[in-house]
């Protein structure tokens, strides 16, 4: 099958002219419920952590993390505590912001406005239920281990893991739903994959989360990517006239 340009994509009008992505993507029937699902663990998991419960990995996976006779020194080679503050910062608010407005200057270059649309509404709106969460559940950071970086914030969910998932997942897969090559497809989700589990890795590494805690995020996140992936994929498919 020949697939349309880019810049085609987003304004055909005539059946056949999305590309194959949007006519079959994975997940198109599961995904509309997602949001729900997302929300509905967020709220019971939450919920559960904040009446007191603790999973016994949290404890144990953060200590595994240290040396036994001295809990400020992560375990690892001398670079590799650097090497985590600088994958933990890609999931920061400032890096994030650039990866989206960057992503949406290229898409207003291609005249994707529909992709463009999408992406904002998405990442917008998953930063916003991220941070509504973490008020509701406000559960304490860590005290196991000496955090390795500086944090402010409330613990449940992981805002880092999660608003990483929300925005790269979001991007990859609303992306691949213009990308013509299937093999460029695969390799912006993979990129997207490793970027999210490594950031989610740092925040148990740096001892700022709970493990569950970043288990939370990746989870919202990942349903969320989803939920606007079938968002996307209706839209087209509707304006295709399918």
């Amino acid at each position: 099958m020949t697939h349309p340009h880019l810049p085609e994509a987003e304004g055909a009008d005539a059946p056949g002219a999305v590309p194959e992505p949007v006519r079959h993507p994975p997940w198109l029937m599961a995904a509309g419920g997602a949001v729900a699902f997302a929300i509905f663990i967020l709220v019971v998991a939450g919920w559960t952590i904040d009446g007191g419960h603790q999973f016994a990995f949290d404890r144990m996976l953060l200590l595994a993390a240290r040396h036994t006779d001295n809990l400020i020194l992560p375990i690892g080679p001398h670079w590799l505590r650097s090497a985590m503050i600088d994958v933990t910062a890609l999931g920061g608010i400032t890096v994030l912001t650039i990866a989206i407005v960057v992503t949406l200057g290229a898409l207003a270059v291609e005249r994707l406005w529909l992709t463009a649309g999408l992406v904002f509404a998405a990442t917008v709106s998953g930063s916003l239920a991220v941070d509504l969460a973490k008020h509701v559940v406000a559960r304490p950071r860590p005290d196991v281990v000496p955090h390795l970086v500086e944090v402010t914030s409330l613990s449940f969910p992981s805002g880092h893991s999660a608003n990483s998932a929300i925005v790269y997942l979001t991007l990859a897969t609303l992306l691949t739903q213009v990308i013509p090559n299937e093999a460029l497809r695969r390799y912006v989700i993979g990129v997207a994959v490793v970027l999210v589990t490594a950031i989610g890795i740092s925040r148990v590494y740096l001892g700022v989360h709970w493990p569950s805690d970043v288990l939370a995020g990746w989870s919202f996140g990942t349903l969320w990517a989803l939920a606007w992936w079938s968002i996307g994929a209706h839209i087209r498919l509707a304006r295709a006239g399918e």
